[in-house]
């Protein structure tokens, strides 16, 4: 089965007991509650780590507007954006002191590059997001389908530990990150 939200809110369902879905607008409890729950809790676990799959860099457009204070130049954030990761200058992804308010960037350079987590189709999450995401989903299926808050904890402690898995996982996807700018480095020359 291709990876969608259909797929991944049926295994979840699955997953408690109850009745698999055939479409999120059925019109059942099941695919009321995943219509429901799913876009939120998706979106909530892309944004709780720097997902490689999930991180993109782009060239912010600067718009017209200019920022009330505090800030020069206000840019316009990309679409599927869920969390700022940095800002930086086209040859350095990061450095640039810079607030997100009002859905834009703020900053005082004239160039930004942002690094960010985005929404990316379903189709590109990887075995072990797909995994965390459907435990869960699970979790919090499990009390409005079934009333089960024991089973809701044990299914909660579930997900806690497959979403620590994934980012493990996840994280060993680049290379680790050298300390740059440490002070007792810098004075044992």
């Amino acid at each position: 089965m291709a990876l969608s939200a259909l797929a991944l809110c049926a295994r979840a369902l699955l997953k408690i007991g109850a009745q698999p879905i055939a479409s999120l607008d059925e019109g059942t409890a099941e695919a009321e509650v995943a219509a429901n729950l799913y876009p939120g809790l998706r979106d909530a676990l892309l944004a709780a780590h720097p997902w490689s799959f999930a991180t993109g860099q782009a060239t912010l457009p600067r718009l017209a507007a200019r920022p009330v204070a505090d800030f020069a130049h206000a840019f316009q954030l990309p679409a599927g954006f869920l969390r700022a990761l940095s800002a930086g200058s086209p040859r350095r992804g990061r450095g640039l002191a810079y607030r997100i308010q009002e859905d834009r960037l703020h900053c005082d350079a004239d160039q930004v590059v942002l690094t960010y987590i985005f929404r990316p189709e379903e189709g590109a999450f990887p075995p072990h997001f797909a995994a965390a995401l459907v435990d869960r989903l699970a979790a919090e299926f499990c009390i409005p389908l079934t009333e089960n808050t024991s089973r809701a904890q044990l299914l909660a402690s579930q997900a806690e530990a497959e979403f620590r898995a994934a980012r493990r996982a996840d994280s060993q996807q680049a290379t680790p990150r050298a300390i740059e700018d440490f002070p007792l480095i810098s004075v044992r020359g």
